[in-house]
């Protein structure tokens, strides 16, 4: 049962499942490239306290929705033992953070390979901070994103744009953490037959 803390381990999760495989490979001989789960402000390049590196791999959550496939049923599971699920989809921009082209298209080159190699997080793979079941898993999908949307998201964002890619993480499900109270019985009456036996 994944609790509130799944959106936050997922991306942790992400960023430990890429940094663990650009140790294996780095995308730049000779260079450590760091991946580095960011919020908007960290993307301002020009501010002094940014966490991004010469050479990096950002991934930036830029959106969350519900998923529209599995909402209904798990809205029908909800009725039935009441506790609330909420099945989300997590929108995820990777970007790559190099001072010239042929980096950037080597650092998000790895990380395409990477989360081809590995397009589900499950068991151990996932962080435990999650609260997961032990069936769950997140399925990292390379997302189909129009360019003008792409384009739209960067001019809401403190940076010009970058070379990014779109990942979608499906289906991160938060569950409520109480059930439906069982409605408490007040009063108990014995002896009665149906009005058909009297």
């Amino acid at each position: 049962m994944a609790g509130f803390a799944a959106i936050a381990a997922t991306g942790r999760s992400i960023e430990r499942c890429l940094s663990t495989c650009f140790g294996e490979l780095q995308p730049v001989d000779g260079s450590l490239t760091k991946v580095v789960l960011t919020t908007t402000g960290d993307l301002d390049t020009e501010g002094v306290d940014s966490p991004i590196a010469p050479l990096a791999l950002s991934i930036f959550l830029y959106r969350v929705d519900f998923n529209k496939t599995m909402r209904a049923a798990w809205s029908g599971v909800g009725t039935y033992d009441g506790r609330g699920r909420l099945p989300l989809d997590l929108h995820y921009l990777l970007t790559a953070w190099a001072d010239n082209a042929e980096y950037e298209h080597l650092i998000l080159g790895r990380a395409m390979q990477c989360l081809e190699t590995t397009p589900v997080l499950s068991g151990p793979l996932l962080l435990s901070s999650g609260g997961w079941a032990a069936n769950e898993s997140v399925q990292l999908a390379l997302e189909d994103i129009p360019t003008e949307a792409l384009m739209r998201t960067f001019d809401s964002l403190p940076v010009k744009y970058r070379l990014s890619v779109p990942y979608v993480a499906r289906v991160v499900r938060i569950d409520g953490l109480v059930t439906r109270p069982e409605v408490p019985v007040v009063e108990v009456v014995t002896g009665l037959v149906p009005a058909a036996e009297a």
